[in-house]
């Protein structure tokens, strides 16, 4: 199971408190957190196959994560990443909105300027 677990103005210096999982297949390649050499804004881990992100930062205060749920009948193997939201919205400069995801499969997603 996924999970995004955060915490705002709570702990005395720390604004921002952010964590999450990646409950992927395990086998799915990735990075850990850097910075992104064609992105340099952006700091996140990274999905190698489908070279997005499930949570991010960026410099100009953009943060982003998504959760994924299973549900077999939704699937759609010819989909773009759900993690393409993410490094999107980091990147970008558009209000944050909702999103159903379009034609990717299922998913929950914070985005927040701060």
């Amino acid at each position: 199971m996924c999970l995004i677990v955060f915490s705002i103005d709570h702990q005395p210096g720390y604004r921002l408190i952010l964590a999450a999982n990646r409950d992927e297949f395990y086998d799915r390649p990735t990075l850990a957190l850097s910075r992104w050499d064609e992105l340099p804004d952006v700091y996140a881990g990274r999905d190698l196959e489908g070279r997005g992100t499930w949570l991010g930062v960026s410099r100009s205060r953009r943060v982003a994560a998504i959760t994924n749920y299973r549900d077999p009948t939704s699937v759609n193997a010819d989909a773009p990443s759900r993690g393409l939201l993410v490094s999107g919205f980091l990147s970008g400069s558009e209000a944050p909105k909702p999103t159903s995801g379009g034609s990717n499969t299922p998913l929950t997603g914070i985005t927040v300027s701060i």
